[in-house]
This record gives structure tokens, C-alpha cells and sequence, in this order.
């Protein structure tokens, strides 16, 4: 960590009114310990952190002090802190820990944080921590392992607690104190038929305010929203978001009880999949804070060179109206306004859209009013800007005409940011493919295109 970065934490006088753990203070005292190996001080700072402030903290200093300080730890690593760090920091740790570490480390985690660990582990690797794992939770590691990248299988924990609908409040509370095997944290009881699928579910609160002879089978809340073990995480988030859920039972094709996803689980995934939209509409990646310099220039000279190809369609436009351009240069000056007024107001449209489809508030059945009233909005936009950047050109150059001009392509390329910026990401997801990932490529070659053909096509027909 560089001072610089040091100056973005607040000191530890400011941390009462902003509770902000990770102090410049308590940052550059870590630091300075790790350079003058000072255990005792290092200790003494990290000793009592938040799991979570301890993952923020590890991912805040440099690639050399990270591994002194797991080095001088790892006798001591909390497992909770392993499963709250970010995915690249989290393989760069997990590639400095030995077999067993892990291993210890994942058995102490519930199911869904353990596998979040060994996700980052090459299959060599991870059967070496697997087989270090005690038999009961390598099972339930390995099936989770089993389900797809990103699936409710992934998501889901084995720990729960389900009980058949004869038993009653009295006998349930009896067996949540007495059992061995009963998570450390739930928020529901299951109910389970025989064929150990779910039929119904009590919430603690309910449970606790029962009297004890109430049987569960009429207490319980029929019919509970089922999650198929193989549904994708962000269809999960979607069902927790839209019906206020707080856990959900996952089951198989055959609808019987395979584990539980909590909301907190799903917190994450809503967090991750906004910060993945992000990401790709700019063309880089979710670990690209922490990734190395040959990864991330890899990664983002991808996207740079089809946006390059793209740039030279936008140029191959302007080279055919050269001649227009040299008889009267002013258009060379006022081109870009066009061009990047187009670009901005496309971006509005399509992060919108985006984030609509992604929360499937755009759907096919309001694609149309959303699109009348993008178009609407372009236009109006188009006119207003049309008359403040035309009344300047017209007075800036002593020639109205080509203010008038100006303003024309103006209304004209915002009329098309505005279609572009919807219908892209539209016909993107009807098309199967990602919006957030290919968007922004299509919409600025369109409105470069049209912002410049516009300008100076009107300006070749009108102005000379």
C-alpha cells in the first residue's frame, strides 16, 4: 500500500462518527510492524478484527506484505476471514496455504463458504484437501462440487433442520436443545412428508410463540417456494428479492430436500452479479482490482482492440466526407460534440436497460412503452441541446447555418442514442447473449456512426 492509498482511510479519531474499522492508523501500523517483523505488534493490531475487517484488511496491503502476514499467521488465520475474502485475493492466499490448513479451515465453514474456498483450488490440489477432510463434510463438499458454477447447488447449505407435520411445538423445542447435530444459526423449520419433501414451513418467531401441544402441520405455512438445485444464482436472488424471502429449501428433480439458501448467501450473489454488470460493460473484469499487470492488460486489450476496429468504421465515415471537412474546418471542430453527446446519452439509456433486464423489470411485455419513452426522452434532449450548442456554434463561428446544422444532427444522433441504448441490450437478450458483456461496443459504433454521418452529411447538403 502506497501513501496515497494510506490517505483514503480515515484516521482513528474519525472513526467514531463514520465506524470505520480499518483506520489509517491501524493500516499503516500493520504495515510498518510487517516491515520491521514486529509479531507481537502485528498481533496486537489484528488480534479482535472482524472477520470481515480482517479479509478487507489483507486485501488492502501490497502482494509482498500479504504473504508475510499469512506467513506469520497461519497458525492463527480465522476460517470465517478466508470465506469473506475477494476471489483474487482469495486464490492468492489459498496458493500460500499447505493442504492441511485448508482442510482444517473448510471444516470448520458451512457447505457453501467451504466451497468457496476449494473453488479456488485446481482439481490436484483440491482432492489433496478433500482427502484431509473428514468423511461426513468431504461427502457433502464433493456433491456440492458436483452441481454448476454459480447454481443453488453452489449456494446451498446442507446444515438445517426439518421435522415431519405430527410432531408438536413442544416436542420440536425439546429436540432443538437436546440435538447434536442442529446448525448454529437457522430461521425456519422445514416440515418433510415422508418421502422427505417439503410441505410447509414455520418461522422461529411463530414457533416460539406457540404453545407446546400445537401440532406443526397447523402452524406450519403450506406450500413453501421451492428452488431447484440446479437454478442459477441470479434467478435465485431473483425469487428472494420478489417474494421478501428470507431461506428457501433446494431440492432435486424429484422435489425432495437437498439443503437450505439463506438470505445472506444471497446478499453476495446480488452484490456480485450488479458488480459483474458493471464490470462488463466496461470490458474488464470482477478481479481486475486485484489482479496482476499481465492478467489485466490481457483482459482489457481484448475489448480495446474490437473497440479499435470499430473506431476505424466510425473514421472510415468521416474519410468520405474529407473533402467536406476541408472546405470548411469548423466541422472538424464541432464533430466530436456530436459523436460524444450521442455517446453519453446512450450510456443513460443502456444502463438502464441493463439493470431493467437484469431485475426483469424490462421485460418483452413493456419493451415498447420503454422504448417510445427512451425516444421521447432523446428527442426532447436533442431539442434543448440542439438549441444551446447551435445558438454557440452559429455565434462562435458568425455562420447560423451551421449552428442550425449542428443542431439538427444533434436531435438526429440523440433520437438514435436513445433506440440504440434500449434496443441493443434487447435484442442481446433475446438473442441468448449477455447485454452487459457486448452492449456498449454495438451502442457506441452506433451513435459515432450516425453522429457523424449526421453532421456531415447535413453540413455537405446544406452548407456548400
Amino acid at each position: 500500500m502506497t501513501e496515497t492509498d494510506l490517505k483514503d482511510l480515515p484516521r482513528d479519531d474519525d472513526a467514531a462518527s463514520n465506524y470505520e474499522v480499518l483506520t489509517r492508523d491501524l493500516v499503516g501500523g500493520v504495515i510498518e510492524a510487517l516491515d520491521n517483523e514486529d509479531w507481537a505488534r502485528v498481533h496486537e493490531l489484528v488480534d479482535g478484527l472482524h472477520s470481515a475487517d480482517m479479509a478487507d484488511l489483507i486485501g488492502l496491503i501490497s502482494t509482498d506484505q500479504r504473504r508475510r502476514l499469512i506467513a506469520g499467521l497461519e497458525t492463527r488465520l480465522d476460517s470465517e476471514m478466508l470465506s469473506e475474502l475477494e476471489e483474487g485475493v482469495r486464490d492468492e492466499v489459498i496458493d500460500l496455504l499447505d493442504p492441511k490448513t485448508i482442510a482444517a479451515a473448510v471444516t470448520e465453514l458451512d457447505t457453501d463458504d467451504a466451497v468457496y474456498l476449494l473453488e479456488g483450488l485446481d482439481e490436484e490440489e483440491r482432492e489433496r484437501v478433500l482427502d484431509a477432510v473428514p468423511a461426513p463434510d468431504r461427502i457433502a463438499m464433493r456433491d456440492a462440487l458436483s452441481y454448476p458454477e454459480d447454481s443453488a447447488g453452489r449456494l446451498m447449505q446442507r446444515d438445517l433442520v426439518a421435522v415431519p407435520p405430527y410432531w408438536t411445538v413442544g416436542h420440536t423445542i425439546d429436540y432443538l436443545r437436546d440435538a447434536q447435530d442442529v446448525p448454529s444459526q437457522f430461521h425456519m423449520i422445514l416440515v418433510i412428508d415422508p418421502k422427505f419433501h417439503p410441505i410447509g414451513t414455520v418461522p422461529l418467531d411463530k414457533l416460539l410463540r406457540s404453545r407446546r401441544p400445537t401440532l406443526l402441520k397447523d402452524l406450519m405455512e403450506p406450500q413453501p417456494r421451492l428452488i431447484p438445485v440446479n437454478m442459477d444464482q441470479e434467478e435465485v436472488a431473483y425469487q428472494f428479492q420478489q417474494y421478501r424471502l428470507v431461506s428457501a429449501p433446494v431440492v432435486d428433480d424429484e422435489e425432495r430436500l437437498l439443503g437450505v439458501v439463506t438470505v445472506d448467501d444471497v446478499v453476495d450473489v446480488i452484490n456480485e452479479e450488479a458488480e459483474e454488470d458493471i464490470y462488463r460493460l466496461a470490458g474488464v473484469q470482477d478481479d481486475d482490482l486485484y489482479g496482476s499487470i499481465p492478467s489485466t492488460v490481457r483482459t482489457r486489450f481484448t475489448w480495446l482492440s474490437v473497440n479499435l476496429f470499430t473506431a476505424l468504421l466510425a473514421a472510415s465515415v468521416i474519410n468520405h466526407f474529407d473533402g467536406t471537412i476541408q472546405q470548411m474546418v469548423a466541422l472538424a471542430v464541432l464533430m466530436p460534440i456530436v459523436a460524444g453527446m450521442g455517446g453519453n446519452a446512450a450510456t443513460q439509456a443502456l444502463a438502464v436497460a441493463v439493470r431493467g433486464l437484469a431485475t426483469r423489470e424490462l421485460t418483452m411485455t413493456n419493451a415498447l412503452r420503454q422504448v417510445m419513452k427512451e425516444v421521447a426522452v432523446g428527442a426532447i434532449n436533442g431539442v434543448l441541446l440542439a438549441i444551446l450548442i447551435g445558438t454557440a456554434a452559429g455565434i462562435w463561428f458568425a455562420n447560423p447555418m451551421l449552428g442550425v446544422v449542428l443542431g439538427c444532427a444533434m436531435v438526429v444522433n440523440l433520437i438514435c442514442a436513445a433506440l440504440a441504448g434500449i434496443l441493443v441490450p434487447l435484442t442481446l437478450d433475446r438473442l441468448g447473449v449477455d447485454p452487459a458483456v457486448a452492449s456498449s461496443i454495438f451502442v457506441t459504433t452506433i451513435t459515432d456512426v450516425v453522429g457523424f454521418f449526421s453532421f456531415l452529411g447535413l453540413a455537405g447538403w446544406w452548407l456548400l
